[in-house]
């Protein structure tokens, strides 16, 4: 199975607000790391010292890093239309969508997966579902959590051990029965074609 695990790092918790200043992602096939696209990204705005405290990003670390805008295509790049997968995924990908609509950028094609409610399924009982709870309960060798490529890492094997789990004779579930899992409409970024933009009589842009 082909799939890519992704997660961000952000200034604050309010997408089209708060912006990204993290992004990693991990192809995973047959359950092992393929690939990563990791990078810092300049919010052009100072990092309230909350956000810094919880993922240990400061300004001084994105200064001069790519902003948001250059970063989304190649990110598309790398994703194409290969199943994606995030922990608590709704949050991740409104950050993503706001971001994509505002600068009008191609995004990944795939759909999209939360690994949150299919663990909740997959292993009842746990005290919790956060991710560090539940590597730690599949005895995932860890080191940092909250940033962004350590944490697609953990995602992508999480998803793994499930998918294992709800296999049948060895075969993995189809798209649509994990979509179901979770109990969630189907998730997919907007496919946005750049429209050329237009010059009024006084010269300005429409």
């Amino acid at each position: 199975m082909r799939f890519i695990a992704f997660d961000l790092e952000t200034t604050g918790t309010v997408p089209g607000v708060d912006q990204i200043v993290e992004i990693g992602a991990v192809r995973f096939i047959n359950g092992e790391p393929e690939a990563i696209f990791a990078t810092l990204i300049d919010p052009q705005r100072p990092i309230p010292p909350g956000a810094s405290n919880v993922n240990g990003i400061f300004d001084e670390m994105v200064k001069g890093k790519p902003i948001i805008e250059a970063v989304l295509p190649s990110f598309a790049e790398f994703c194409g239309d290969d199943l994606m997968v995030a922990h608590n995924a709704p949050f991740d990908a409104q950050f993503l969508i706001a971001d994509i609509k505002k600068y009008e950028t191609s995004a990944p094609k795939g759909v999209v997966i939360d690994t949150l409610p299919i663990a909740r399924k997959v292993f009842p009982g746990l005290p919790n579902y956060k991710l560090g709870t539940l590597v730690q309960y599949l005895k995932i060798e860890s080191k940092d959590f909250h940033r962004a490529e350590a944490d697609a890492s953990y995602c992508g094997q999480l998803f793994h051990h499930m998918v294992k789990r709800i296999s049948v004779a060895g075969q993995a579930p189809q798209v649509a029965n994990l979509v179901a899992l979770t109990g969630k409409a189907e998730l997919r970024f907007p496919q946005i074609i750049r429209q050329p933009k237009q010059m009024d009589l006084f010269g300005g842009l429409l």
